[in-house]
């Protein structure tokens, strides 16, 4: 059993007590010392408090009170002048007794066995914890330091109807969540719902990434990866009319696209049509950049992903085919333009067996059909679980439901989806870019593997969508 001295004032001071006192399984033993009778509750005394009435800044009445040896003094009084003359006596009488008090006025103190608690800030960030899209930080468990956090999953978030474990948790980690008032702790199998609210714990500055990730709406993309579009046209090694389809479809794709600006790089530059045309395109939409130094783009498209804030790069067939490797560092979402023209684009294919990778980049790829104004259809090819309904099937149908966009399941256990549609250029298919992609073409034809074959539908539009989102 602990022996706690309180030193009370005031109506804060009464409502503490009256919270101490409601917890009956205590075993701790509270002597309370109040100026006033009307600092107590006026409910029947609890067996372990005892009770006394005089000034605590009165030395030698404390000297009597404290000559029990008390595990913690907490002085909660109203005026500043009786809290510095009440924490002097307490200090006076046990040099080394813990000390914890309520501070309004911004006393500042040097004593290690001294905790000020502010009441101006406990009070200004309870009332901001219920503003929207502010994060929620545990005050009074842990560090306080915001290493423990209860995020609300809005309706457009990319985190809705997503499996637990196809998130990513890197330093932090989804422990439980709160849905109707009930708790439920976190499992793999676990599906978020649209307003649950997630506990998670990890870094503090992680978790105030995933915040900001977990609060962000649909309709953004290029985000969460960037805000501009990006493509370059090397005038030593494209003929104009390759040049002209990037540029043009990058055009298009910004117009369409919640994209702040399309960066266009030339390098090589060779005094032509297109060099002029492209030149003259500098607006406030378009930044046009001209490089005469750098003649191969490993040397610099890494760099000006990060510098332009890049969230998607435009190129075509033929470069991505040269330069997949580079692609694939830079880590953003590749569009890479196929025949049949842009604007003959009607669906947004995505072709997956069970596939976690599919799920984690699932919202970026209804956010980005949704902006192109596309129809979906999931090819599901799994023929070892066609005949029950799998989690990544029940995924899309539960964001069509978010997105108010029908998304056509097509499943066939005997055909693979890729002979289906090689002669399709109506499409737009969204591959997940794992690093198995880098695999030669031979290695890949001997595979089964329908993630490895993207380059079979090499002649449609595509959008490679970097994996680990």
């Amino acid at each position: 059993m602990k022996k706690i001295l309180l030193i009370v004032d005031g109506i804060l001071a009464k409502h503490f007590l009256e919270r101490v006192m409601a917890y009956k399984d205590s075993e701790n033993h509270y002597t309370v010392i109040a100026y006033r009778k009307k600092s107590l509750p006026e409910c029947s005394k609890p067996e372990n408090f005892t009770y006394f009435e005089f000034d605590p800044t009165s030395f030698s009445k404390l000297s009597v009170i404290m000559k029990e040896d008390f595990f913690q003094v907490m002085i909660l009084v109203s005026k500043q002048i009786d809290a510095m003359a009440t924490y002097e006596n307490v200090r006076r009488l046990n040099s080394k007794v813990q000390i914890v008090m309520m501070d309004r006025w911004g006393i500042q103190s040097q004593d290690a066995d001294l905790q000020l608690i502010d009441s101006r800030e406990v009070l200004a960030s309870r009332f901001a914890d219920y503003l929207p899209d502010m994060p929620v930080i545990a005050q009074n468990i842990g560090l306080g330091a915001g290493e423990i956090m209860e995020i609300q999953v809005p309706i457009g978030s990319s985190y809705v109807y997503r499996h637990i474990a196809s998130i990513q948790q890197k330093k932090w980690r989804i422990v439980a969540l709160y849905r109707n008032n009930a708790l439920i702790l976190a499992r793999p199998t676990l599906m978020i719902q649209p307003n649950d609210v997630l506990l998670t714990i990890g870094d503090p500055n992680v978790l105030n990434n995933v915040f900001l990730s977990v609060k962000q709406e649909l309709g953004r993309f290029p985000s969460p990866f960037g805000s501009n579009i990006y493509c370059f046209l090397d005038m030593l090694e494209m003929s104009e009319e390759r040049m002209e389809t990037i540029l043009n479809d990058a055009m298009m794709m910004h117009s369409k696209i919640n994209s702040k600006r399309l960066h266009v790089k030339i390098i090589n530059p060779t005094n032509n049509k297109l060099f002029t045309k492209t030149k003259n395109l500098n607006n406030s939409h378009i930044s046009v950049n001209i490089d005469y130094f750098n003649r191969d783009a490993s040397h610099f498209l890494v760099g000006d992903v990060a510098h332009y804030d890049v969230g998607l790069i435009v190129t075509d067939t033929k470069y991505f085919n040269k330069q997949k490797a580079l692609f694939h560092k830079a880590k953003v979402p590749i569009f890479k333009i196929g025949k049949g023209g842009f604007a003959n684009l009607k669906i947004g294919a995505i072709l997956a067996s069970d596939s976690e990778e599919i799920e984690k980049g699932s919202s970026v790829i209804l956010d980005c059909c949704t902006q192109l104004d596309l129809e979906v259809s999931l090819y599901h090819y799994s023929p070892n679980t066609m005949d029950q309904k799998s989690s990544l099937v029940e995924h899309f149908e539960n964001l069509s439901r978010l997105f108010g966009k029908e998304v056509e399941i097509i499943q066939d256990r005997e055909k693979n989806p890729l002979i289906k549609l090689q002669k399709r250029y109506d499409l737009l298919q969204f591959v997940p870019f794992y690093r198995k992609i880098l695999d030669s073409r031979v290695a890949a034809f001997l595979s089964t593997d329908i993630e490895r074959l993207p380059h079979r539908l090499e002649d449609c539009y595509q959008i490679y969508i970097p994996t680990n989102i």
